[in-house]
């Protein structure tokens, strides 16, 4: 398979595992309701989020336009970036972490950008896909789905901590999705190897063609 099209099978493969999750959530699922995967430390938790990755917001109504437009500039930047490294015929797995990375984006842009159209509000409520009334948000207004929640670690900070005394600890806190998953494992396989790599991609010089150095 040419790397091309492995970048394509990995973005359409992953794009479409992330938005049937999230579909199928959104169509089940009341906002706050869960179901037990391994008893209290795996769960499916239905959140939404108007923010980053894991849950985090960011700046309120305008905060989220920006955010969403910077996320369809990142993604753009991303798909130059894979196909110049194609044209270099750079490592396969390098190829494939970005595509994982750019999948993870596209998927939440997918939800920013057209949930709130697409989706009733899931507020004490199964949202209903494509209603009579219109959906809960314009364009670039709709809300992430999130719904994979661990937390396999909960007790509280010591009374003598410092910081956070006696507050309630939960470890891993953040409820998260699919793309954030595909974003975070990418960018890990990417920084675990990135010498071996980057040192493999040719790069023209004024002399010869020669391996970049990680150094």
């Amino acid at each position: 398979m040419s790397q091309n099209k492995l970048s394509v099978s990995v973005i359409i493969v992953l794009v479409f595992i992330d938005q049937f999750i999230k579909i199928w959530i959104k169509t089940h699922l009341m906002l706050g309701e869960e179901i037990e995967i391994f008893g209290n430390w795996a769960k499916i938790h239905f959140t939404e989020n108007y923010g980053m990755a894991f849950g985090v917001e960011f700046g309120g109504e305008w905060g989220k336009v920006v955010l969403s437009l910077f996320r369809i500039l990142a993604v753009g930047g991303i798909a130059w970036y894979i196909h110049f490294l194609i044209k270099k015929n750079a490592p396969k797995w390098l190829i494939i972490s970005l595509s994982m990375i750019f999948a993870g984006a596209l998927g939440n842009i997918i939800d920013s950008a057209f949930y709130g159209i697409l989706f009733s509000e899931s507020n004490y409520q199964i949202a209903t896909f494509l209603p009579e009334a219109g959906g809960y948000a314009g364009f670039l207004h709709g809300k992430v789905v999130d719904m994979f929640y661990f937390p396999m670690l909960i007790g509280h900070f010591p009374s003598w901590s410092p910081i956070w005394a006696d507050e309630l600890f939960i470890f891993f806190r953040p409820v998260f999705n699919f793309a954030d998953a595909s974003i975070t494992v990418g960018v890990s396989i990417i920084l675990l190897f990135y010498r071996s790599y980057f040192k493999e991609i040719p790069v023209k010089t004024d002399k010869n063609t020669e391996a970049i150095s990680s150094e």
